[in-house]
């Protein structure tokens, strides 16, 4: 039995589901506003709301392209399309606001190891600004996450795809190549010290596959400057380098960059779909055997962000600062097996193995998607937690020996991932 927060939801928590629990299950998160999500005006998502004064300081109100991919990604999943592209197109408009990044990079005029001036994956959402403070932009795999989708998107018809996306594409082409991705060190995910990372990696060479329709069709008959052949080259090169990496997150020798396990990974197994099947298997035995907790799945581990009595340890302004730079302060608080336990991961885990019992039929399949999908219900905070009732938190972090969501809660990501775990269940029960 998982652990379950919320007295109203262990109901749910059941070893087999109908369709009409599901039905249930989804018309109670509704009301409490569980998967509610509140764009700006322009489609976009903040990472998370704050629903405290004092925790306006995480700054989860800018806008992450990585985020928002997640997030309209569940929303295309759970059937509002209109609403994952309007996300889509917005984030493409800010690339293309800001396209100097891009061509200053591939022209060599700005310094591709200076952060600062790469696109920007952090920003603005509602004037489609960049920020002017400091952080570690330099994150493949944010900017793989947008072509991903943005590929799947226009090929699927809810993106129409224009001149000046061509133009859009061609730039992400050249600047992938110019900055050599598949060995390039980046901040990745959690945005942190730079390193070669598989889970960019991976992300990237997603993005990749999923434009090359697009690539090949402008190629041929509009006579395009999207050249097919340097697409093949990225492909070529990032699936080696990928291969060469896989099952660990990064091999370079170095203690701060080299590491063997990273949830992250998971995401090349769903939503991207880009590693084989024993690559896939091997990455969620590491993930499992490895991150899993009593509350969530660590991110990796060794990992300080929200460790135990964080809130104690740091003040408000240094909790979510950038410390690509240099961690070794914020490592240093870090108490042995108190790492965070985040939420975002237990739904994609329930979603791999709903995906795996569609094909194969296998009980345990169906078995294993319904343990990570009563983890996920777990998560769900009690209905007088501080941070609100229903909602769905970062992570449970260790403060004063207990595990408690963090301030960052509800995050959009995670309600994104849980929708999904849903969805698929759902799918699950149709043909059980």
């Amino acid at each position: 039995m998982p652990q379950v927060h919320n007295q109203a939801i262990r109901k749910y928590v059941t070893p087999s589901y109908t369709l009409k629990q599901l039905e249930e299950l989804a018309e109670l998160l509704n009301e409490k506003g569980t998967l509610d999500f509140k764009p700006l005006a322009n489609g976009l998502y903040p990472a998370a709301l704050a629903h405290k004064e004092e925790h306006s300081y995480t700054g989860y109100h800018n806008v992450w392209v990585r985020d928002n991919v997640h997030v309209a990604w569940g929303h295309f999943v759970g059937g509002d399309r209109k609403a994952a592209a309007r996300c889509v197109r917005a984030l493409a408009e800010f690339f293309w606001k800001h396209q100097d990044r891009f061509d200053s990079i591939i022209d060599g005029l700005a310094d591709k190891n200076e952060p600062m001036e790469r696109p920007h994956i952090r920003f603005n959402g509602d004037a489609l600004a960049e920020n002017m403070e400091t952080w570690p932009h330099a994150q493949n795999d944010a900017l793989g996450y947008f072509l991903w989708i943005f590929g799947k998107l226009i090929s699927c018809g809810e993106v129409i795809c224009s001149p000046q996306d061509e133009k859009l594409i061609t730039l992400f082409l050249e600047y992938f190549h110019k900055i050599e991705f598949w060995q390039d060190e980046d901040s990745g995910h959690w945005e942190e010290v730079r390193k070669v990372a598989a889970s960019s990696i991976g992300a990237v060479v997603a993005g990749l596959h999923a434009i090359r329709p697009i690539v090949e069709t402008a190629y041929h008959h509009r006579n395009t400057k999207l050249f097919l052949p340097i697409l093949d080259e990225l492909l070529l090169m990032g699936r080696e380098s990928l291969n060469d990496i896989l099952p660990w997150e990064c091999k370079q020798e170095t203690q701060e960059q080299q590491r063997v396990d990273d949830a992250a990974l998971l995401f090349l197994i769903y939503p991207l779909d880009v590693v084989t099947h024993q690559q896939a298997e091997q990455i969620i035995r590491n993930v499992k055997e490895q991150l899993q907790g009593e509350y969530g799945i660590k991110r990796y581990l060794g990992d300080s962000y929200w460790c135990d009595d964080y809130k104690d340890k740091l003040q408000p302004e240094d909790r979510t600062a950038d410390v690509s730079e240099d961690m070794s302060a914020r490592d240093s608080m870090l108490t042995a097996d108190c790492e965070a336990q985040w939420c975002i991961f237990d739904p994609i885990l329930s979603i791999i193995y709903g995906k795996k019992y569609l094909t194969s039929g296998k009980t345990s399949h169906l078995e294993e998607q319904i343990f990570y999908f009563h983890r996920t219900l777990g998560q769900i905070t009690a209905e007088d937690s501080p941070m609100g009732g229903f909602r769905c938190p970062e992570s449970y972090y260790k403060s004063h020996g207990v595990y408690i969501p963090n301030d960052i809660t509800p995050l959009y990501w995670t309600q994104s991932h849980l929708w999904q775990a849903i969805v698929w269940m759902k799918r699950s029960v149709r043909v059980s």
